[in-house]
């Protein structure tokens, strides 16, 4: 495959799952907005500070007003992390390398840019209440992501999209884990309160992970959410999972079938993966969730930088190098 082509791919897989997390984001903090005492202020600061763009915000706006930050977050067009410049991305990727897509999977991805497009037109961020705009394109891209796993062979290209994918989705878990341990409560009274009750299952729903971790963890703890969402090794929005997925389809790309590593790149993955397999709460503890996590985070991107360095600027395997994408947040 083409360097340039599996490029494409990649932010393909990456650019999707950016849009749908924001888009995940946006409708599970506007439910918990709704259950808040009445005396108590709407806060969307930290939905901004879980996407990274924090400082691009401040640039623009002074406060953080539910409208504003919907905008900024959804279809503002300066924020180039945006759900809308994310899908116009993914667009712009797919129809380069149409003829490795589905009929199917480039149609739908051409809808869910008007879908957006026109939501910019509606300026939907402005309804009193928005949640079918966001679910809608929530559910668009999981339509997008099952009609490439069903129409699409499991060949390199497949492997790079689900690698793009996975990193993108892993990076995002540990960022909304991050803001909701040091940010959303007011007050270090409350932890512990209904309040907070009510924000840890906020995080689940916003991964989807809520009826999964009853299932599993029975009471709604602290602890408990941080060792699902970090270190769960069957769910498949947590950070382990996604990372040994991900690990998995490098091993399948380059046909490594040793217990070793070929490149830079399975040798960082592997060694994250085996660090979060071999870990327990107490050790994410120990360090302190905040470190531990931004740890994880700059990992994800070292290990962003080494994909694009193996394979798609690499001279042997590929014969093409591509242009640049924009990289995940710092």
């Amino acid at each position: 495959m083409l360097s340039r082509v599996a490029s494409h791919i990649y932010w393909l897989g990456r650019y999707l799952e950016r849009a749908e997390n924001y888009a995940r984001f946006i409708d599970v903090n506007f439910n918990l907005m709704q259950d808040l005492p009445t005396d108590m202020k709407e806060q969307w600061a930290p939905l901004v500070a879980a996407t990274g763009d924090f400082e691009l915000y401040r640039k623009k706006y002074p406060g953080f007003e539910r409208h504003q930050v919907m905008y900024f977050l959804a279809l503002d067009s300066d924020n180039p992390n945006s759900m809308l410049c994310s899908v116009t991305n993914a667009r712009e990727n797919a129809r380069i390398i149409r003829e490795n897509l589905s009929k199917e999977t480039w149609e739908k991805v051409n809808e869910l840019y008007y879908m957006l497009k026109e939501g910019l037109e509606r300026k939907v961020w402005k309804k009193e209440d928005p949640r079918q705009f966001f679910e809608t394109v929530k559910n668009q891209i999981l339509l997008i992501y099952g009609l490439a796993d069903a129409t699409v062979a499991r060949t390199e290209g497949w492997h790079f999209r689900q690698l793009g994918q996975l990193l993108e989705r892993a990076d995002k878990t540990s960022r909304i884990l991050d803001v909701k341990y040091h940010i959303l409560l007011p007050t270090t009274h409350e932890v512990g309160s209904p309040l907070d009750f009510l924000h840890w299952m906020a995080l689940l729903k916003s991964v989807t992970g809520l009826n999964t971790y009853r299932r599993l963890y029975g009471n709604i703890d602290p602890s408990g959410v941080v060792e699902f969402l970090v270190l769960n090794k069957y769910f498949p929005r947590s950070i382990f999972y996604c990372l040994k997925e991900a690990e998995r389809c490098l091993r399948c790309i380059s046909e490594n079938t040793s217990d070793g590593f070929r490149n830079s790149v399975e040798k960082a993955i592997g060694e994250m993966r085996s660090r979060l397999e071999y870990s327990e709460i107490d050790d994410i503890i120990a360090v302190g969730l905040h470190e531990y996590l931004d740890n994880i985070q700059l990992k994800i991107n070292h290990i962003s930088d080494l994909i694009d360095i193996n394979y798609f600027r690499a001279k042997d395997n590929f014969v093409y190098q591509p242009e640049s994408q924009s990289q995940s947040q710092s």
